[in-house]
């Protein structure tokens, strides 16, 4: 039996992709790995060993942990829940905006439209329909809950993160699809400070389109060209959950 051209212009491009370089985007984690300050640790446990003939464990462990995407009913009412979510959604050309210095200087840094504006000029205009990650290098503070928390003597958390007016520009000037950040939150920790709320993270859902937090190895990806992969279970009326991403380089 001879393969059909469609089937063969399949296993042509997974060929082509398995030529290609694969960078994992994903923290490992576990009861101990940094998390939003409101959740409690991870618990993984136990449940048969190899001894009872297999191995079986049980997770308790919130939506929002680990490398993990937000759905837009995380934070908007009578929007999509993360099964609603479409297959070509969950992969995105990727555009990666690099701020490690600036943050790495500024805790606080606050990507801003200034920034994409500098950007575009070195790098070209975003293109519409992407997905757009700030590398921060914050990710590298993994596993270490204090340097990840960063906080101050007074309690307050310092680091880096979005900007509203540059997310509207992304979203209503760019018409990108999705955005991701290596940190907890959207917006950057002076920004929620000052707003008393996660403005830039209710716009993005609002959007009706989803986020990807805690991202890694964002340093190892180019500007451009790359596709993003964002593989996520199906739980049932779920507002977000772990998150397998990885990016494809060109």
């Amino acid at each position: 039996m001879t393969k059909t051209k469609s089937a063969t212009e399949l296993q042509n491009a997974i060929e082509l992709l398995k030529e290609k370089k694969w960078v994992d985007l994903t923290h490992t984690f576990g009861p101990d790995s940094p998390h939003f300050s409101a959740f409690e640790d991870a618990e993984f446990q136990t449940l048969f060993n190899l001894d009872d003939g297999f191995f079986a464990q049980r997770f308790n462990f919130p939506g929002q942990y680990g490398t993990h995407l937000d759905a837009p009913i995380h934070f908007v009412r009578n929007t999509r829940y993360l099964e609603e979510l479409g297959l070509k959604e969950l992969v995105l050309p990727l555009v990666v905006i690099d701020k490690s210095t600036a943050a790495e200087e500024n805790n606080d840094y606050t990507i801003s439209v200034d920034d994409i504006i500098q950007f575009e000029k070195e790098h070209g205009k975003i293109e519409s329909e992407t997905f757009v990650a700030l590398r921060t290098d914050w990710s590298k503070r993994w596993p270490d809950k204090e340097a990840f928390d960063n906080k101050d003597a007074n309690g307050n958390n310092h680091f880096p993160g979005w900007g509203l007016d540059a997310l509207k520009f992304l979203f209503e000037e760019r018409k990108i699809s999705a955005i991701g950040h290596e940190t907890f939150d959207t917006d950057s920790a002076i920004e929620y400070q000052k707003n008393g709320a996660l403005l830039g993270e209710y716009y993005v859902l609002e959007q009706d389109t989803y986020q990807i937090e805690l991202l890694a190895n964002l340093d190892q990806v180019p500007t451009k060209g790359s596709v993003i992969f964002n593989i996520v279970p199906k739980p049932e009326k779920a507002s977000g959950f772990p998150v397998r991403s990885f990016a494809i380089l060109p």
